[in-house]
């Protein structure tokens, strides 16, 4: 067990997906390897987006289930993947899909801490231009700590 919301093996440079329902799985199904959440969850995320959009500007969304859902989060746990080709989401670009999963509300201080990020156009571009997951991973190293 870790206390690392965000895992290095949870972050995807290449993402395979190329439609939004696609990238929600891609990102829910990293959750599920992870252990953090059982397939229960990803269902409710397209419930989530159903819902209401969970894009949020410069490039990212951060797809995650309905509080109907918690009793399926496991741990919380984060999952990020890329694409290189952005995704059309709800008409508008995504190339970064983050996966969430929050148990005790704890996803909020790390949902705060990657809209700090991503409100950055240059830490945008950093995550854009890094090289492989490793280098994701290291720029976004700090939504773990307290």
């Amino acid at each position: 067990m870790t206390d690392q919301i965000l895992e290095p093996g949870n972050v995807v440079a290449a993402g395979t997906a190329t439609t939004k329902n696609d990238a929600i799985k891609e990102a829910g199904a990293l959750l599920v390897a992870a252990g953090a959440v059982t397939q229960a969850y990803v269902d409710s995320m397209f419930d989530r987006e159903a819902s209401v959009s969970t894009y949020m500007g410069n490039f990212l969304a951060i797809p995650h289930g309905t509080n109907e859902a918690k009793e399926s989060i496991i741990h919380s746990a984060l999952s990020l993947v890329r694409y290189d080709t952005p995704i059309d989401w709800d008409g508008n670009p995504v190339r970064f899909a983050v996966g969430i999963a929050g148990l005790n509300n704890e996803h909020l201080a790390i949902l705060s801490k990657i809209a700090i990020v991503f409100s950055d156009e240059d830490e945008v571009q950093k995550l854009i231009d890094a090289g492989n997951a490793g280098e994701i991973y290291a720029l976004l190293e700090e939504v773990n700590a307290e």
